[in-house]
Parts: structure tokens; C-alpha cells; sequence
């Protein structure tokens, strides 16, 4: 038998469009609510990928969460171990250590929810900030999560 897919919502041609530009606009300094380019190295092609993410603090550490799931740049992140974050001419270098402990994984989650939600609450499939604890730990596996850790 078959085991499922891993949770993975596509964006469609108008999302990566818009996508691309909050890209652009990250690259060249503005960013939107917090959003940076991230940058990592594709696991098989080498070359850079580029996205733009939401970097969220928690309990003194910051986190990249990935609101679609196992997307490209989480499956390079596992592989890179890192990457940059850039807004204009600010670039921090980063280390990435995926988070697996479930009940860490669901307090980012909620507080990630609180924070972005209104751009991403429709990638949680009906799970919201305000879920039950239980409605927040069904989905962790869906959401890959890392710790990043300025480094060089």
C-alpha cells in the first residue's frame, strides 16, 4: 500500500506572479509586514532558489514556517542546512535545523497563525490561531518548521 502524498498546496500562475514580485520588491529593500527573500541551494540543480517568506520570532528565536508544506525550498532546506535571508543590501546567512518535536512545532504554528493568518490561513486547511490545541497538533506535519541560526 501506498502511504499519502506529503501535504503540499501548489500556487497557481497569479501566486507565483505575485510571488516573484514580493521577491523583487524584498531584494530591492521593501519589505512587506516583514517578508524577505529567502535564498537556498536547490538539491539537485545547485543553482540558488529564490522565495519570498515570512520570518517569525518566537520565545527569543526566529523560524521559517512553510504555510503550503513540503514545498521546493523546504525539500533544499533539508539538504542546504541553510541559507540567506536578504531585504535590500541586509543578507544574514542562516543555519536551518528542522523542528520535530510536535508540541514546540504547534506553539509556533498558533503564534505563526496569529501573525500571518490573513495571508495564509487558507494553506491550514480550515485551522486557524484560535483552534483547539488538538486541531493545532493534527496539522504540525503538514507545516515543516526550521530554526535558523545566524551564521558567518
Amino acid at each position: 500500500m501506498n502511504a499519502p502524498a506529503p501535504y503540499y498546496a501548489q500556487a497557481g500562475p497569479l501566486v507565483q506572479r505575485f510571488n516573484a514580485l514580493l521577491g523583487r520588491l524584498a531584494r530591492h529593500g521593501i519589505s512587506l509586514a516583514g517578508s524577505a527573500e529567502l535564498s537556498v541551494r536547490g538539491r539537485t540543480s545547485g543553482t540558488t532558489q529564490r522565495i519570498p517568506v515570512n520570518p517569525h520570532a518566537y520565545e527569543g528565536a526566529e523560524y521559517l514556517v512553510s504555510a503550503r508544506g513540503h514545498s521546493q525550498w523546504v525539500r533544499n532546506m533539508r539538504v542546504a542546512g541553510g541559507g540567506e535571508l536578504r531585504v535590500g543590501r541586509r543578507v544574514r546567512n542562516f543555519t536551518a535545523t528542522e523542528i520535530t518535536d510536535p508540541g514546540l512545532k504547534a506553539a509556533i504554528l498558533r503564534t505563526y497563525l496569529e501573525k500571518w493568518g490573513w495571508e495564509v490561513d487558507r494553506f491550514f486547511r480550515g485551522v486557524g490561531a484560535k483552534s483547539s490545541d488538538a486541531d493545532i497538533v493534527a496539522i504540525v506535519g503538514d507545516h515543516p518548521v526550521f530554526r535558523i541560526t545566524p551564521s558567518g
